[in-house]
């Protein structure tokens, strides 16, 4: 199977009906994505599929092939502007919501979703640290 991850071409050896989250922290070494519960329901393993954010847990191996697959790890290779900002608002709290958090606001901020958009889009992430008002903080005032 081969796709683009995080703007490179990669190709893996695996059952097509895999899901993508087992290539992207076994055989892609992509740790950054957060296996949660599994089913899609936390939001946890959200990426992002052609600039769309998706759930990665739920997404058989086969649907990506040929197509762009962006991590939590690209999003801060590329120093998209969320990251300081998460940082400046201490909005990390204990990290494991936070991948899927930062991938899904940040492809909806450079789709130029609004604060209040992109804060209902949230909704499909659960955060149980308490961390959501900081978080909301530094997206509003990066699309502010």
């Amino acid at each position: 199977m081969t796709f683009d991850l995080n703007g490179a071409p990669v190709t893996v050896t695996a059952m097509p009906g895999m899901p993508l989250i087992h290539a992207l922290r076994g055989a892609l070494d992509h740790k950054g994505t957060r296996l949660g519960c599994g089913s899609g329901d936390c939001g946890a393993c959200t990426v992002t599929l052609d600039g769309v954010p998706v759930t990665s847990c739920d997404l058989p191996l086969s649907a990506v092939a040929g197509r762009q697959v962006g991590t939590v790890e690209g999003v801060l290779a590329a120093r998209h502007p969320l990251v300081d900002a998460l940082i400046s608002h201490q909005a990390g709290q204990c990290g494991y919501c936070l991948p899927g958090i930062l991938t899904r606001a940040a492809a909806l901020i450079d789709q130029g979703q609004t604060a209040d958009q992109i804060r209902h889009a949230l909704d499909a992430n659960l955060c149980r640290c308490g961390a959501q008002t900081r978080i909301m903080a530094a997206i509003a005032s990066v699309t502010a």
